[in-house]
């Protein structure tokens, strides 16, 4: 049967809202199911309430750890809390809120009572605390979004006050906690009803989207974009940027349109991803099917927009797709954006300390290694998890932190920080200010930048693993690797740790002159991802692939 990928989604792959929210409130996880338990990953607590994963229980728990995480690390400033577009986020942003007031907690939402993209809530925890007189206890957050996931699923996200990821140090304490709460039946959680909780004076309204909105002259040079006229499409994806998206355009007075101001909870109108799933992956071109045929040319040989970005549901990732000119266009690789996002910042923000680092993450292409070297710019290469860019983007230090994943976020034009998290909305208003700049889009620079450096060729795939292979892949040793050539080529670097801070990777990375592949193994699933990359194309590419799972296997076996 033909795969339906980047085709709309037919009645059948939409997931039942009724039945969904009813097992939110319904079912009670069981606790010996360890996929039924709390667990951070690297963007905090995700689930179905369906599968039992993600369920009231889940919610009044993580609410009463972070309460008590807080009181443990003495935070006791205001708590800003966000939601996305997903079903399951409304209902467990007001079963937070039961806990909240209860225990006492200042609590500022949306005064919109509307969505809240992760960025925007990032950047408001910053802007407080940065403002704040000398003393004033410091404020942290909370984000309910599974961000991409799809329309079945939740997520809740931790946010201390740096503003970006918890550690997992903070992840791991909340988890246990959490976990403890719902094995005593909930019992020491403090709760109380809705009404009450919006009515107590320590909950508050915080305009999210203005703080947001009025302050991206600091971070982009929207005179440019203005001035050039740059034609810009956004499509919210159905999700949280999809109020900023129009406010952005008439208060900054940009030739922007909303694509697609939709917003479903069952993303009806969305096209289905690589596997048939309904996914706001805008790095996908099956997901981004819509937007990519608006930018088909029209009958005058011209594209609709000049820029057309995408985000996904919590707007913390972005898609970048640009006009087709001279075979050079349409949906760019997340790590072709990097590079050029990078090569252009750096030649560009002449505010930024001019020893500042470039921060990308050990699965990133290697290209951007290639043109960091051509700045002159010191590379830092640290493991999976925008969390470890934190301190670079605090400080000044790593101006700009990426992820092969589409998720990225950079400093102010004087270099002070914007946001720790990641910024869909930035990175994809940063193409239109690369185009208006440069008189060339992205797309185009990028093919400059392969002119220059070479063209890497790029691909993950998933090879099989028990649960014991999976943990044994995760504690690796380098000197476990006894292989010295890969693809034809001597093997300059071994890796379990990541270069640029020494922090575990929890796999291992194995590189040559010309190509790379590096083994993580899957928290969901019983497989491990192999990233791999080739300067060499795609038959060399092929081989490096074949090659790193017959090593990973023979190491793991």
């Amino acid at each position: 049967m033909a795969s339906r990928a980047g085709t709309v989604a037919l009645p059948q792959d939409l997931v039942d809202i009724t039945a969904l929210l009813d097992a939110y409130f319904d079912v009670t996880p069981d606790l010996g199911d360890p996929a039924q338990r709390v667990a951070f990953g690297t963007s905090g607590h995700r689930g179905s309430s369906l599968k039992a994963s993600f369920n009231e229980p889940h919610i009044l728990a993580i609410t009463q750890a972070i309460v008590e995480y807080r009181g443990r690390q003495g935070i006791t400033g205001p708590l800003f809390i966000g939601r996305d577009t997903h079903a399951l986020s409304e209902p467990a942003q007001n079963s937070a809120l039961e806990v909240l007031a209860a225990n006492g907690v200042t609590v500022l939402v949306d005064a919109r009572h509307g969505y809240t993209p992760t960025p925007a809530l990032s950047h408001a925890i910053l802007k407080y605390n940065r403002e704040a007189a000398p003393g004033t206890p410091q404020a942290d957050g909370i984000v309910v979004t599974p961000s991409h996931n799809p329309p079945g699923d939740g997520g809740f996200k931790y946010n201390p006050p740096h503003g970006g990821p918890a550690d997992t140090d903070a992840t791991g304490w909340i988890a246990d906690r959490a976990n403890q709460l719902l094995e005593n039946g909930l019992r020491g959680v403090k709760r109380m009803p809705l009404n009450d909780a919006l009515a107590a004076d320590t909950t508050g309204k915080f305009d999210f989207l203005s703080s947001y909105v009025d302050d991206l002259p600091s971070v982009l040079n929207l005179d440019a974009i203005r001035n050039a006229g740059v034609r810009i499409g956004a499509d919210p994806m159905g999700g949280a940027s999809v109020d900023y998206w129009g406010e952005i355009g008439e208060r900054h007075q940009l030739n922007l349109t909303v694509v697609n101001p939709t917003v479903d909870p069952q993303w009806a109108f969305m096209t289905l991803d690589w596997d048939e799933k309904i996914r706001m992956d805008c790095s996908s071109p099956s997901a981004m099917a819509s937007l990519i045929k608006r930018m088909a040319a029209g009958a005058d040989g011209t594209a609709a927009y000049d820029v057309a970005t995408g985000n996904d549901a919590d707007a913390d990732r972005h898609g970048i797709v640009t006009p087709l000119v001279d075979g050079v266009g349409g949906l760019m690789n997340p790590n072709h954006y990097l590079a050029v996002a990078i090569d252009y910042l750096y030649r560009n923000r002449s505010g930024w300390n001019p020893e500042s680092v470039v921060g990308k993450t050990l699965v990133s292409s290697s290209i951007i290694d290639r043109v960091a070297a051509g700045l002159g710019r010191k590379l830092v290469e640290v493991p999976v998890g925008f969390k470890w860019f934190v301190p670079g983007l605090l400080s000044g230090e790593g101006a700009f932190g990426g992820e092969e994943s589409a998720g990225a976020s950079f400093n102010k034009l004087d270099g002070s920080v914007w946001t720790t998290d990641k910024d869909g909305i930035l990175l994809a208003l940063l193409a239109s200010e690369i185009t208006a700049v440069t008189g060339q889009s992205p797309s185009q620079l990028y093919k400059g930048l392969t002119d220059q450096f070479g063209a890497p060729v790029y691909a993950r795939i998933d090879a099989a693993a028990t649960r014991e292979q999976k943990s044994k892949l995760g504690k690796l040793s380098a000197a476990d690797v006894t292989a010295t050539s890969l693809a034809g080529e001597e093997i300059t670097a071994k890796l379990t740790e990541a270069p640029g801070n020494g922090a575990s990777i929890g796999g291992l990375k194995v590189v040559t002159e010309n190509a790379w592949f590096a083994a993580r193994p899957s928290g969901t699933e019983d497989v491990y991802k192999i990233y791999a990359e080739s300067f060499k194309g795609a038959d060399h590419l092929a081989q490096v692939q074949q090659e790193a799972k017959a090593l990973v296997d023979g190491v793991i076996a």
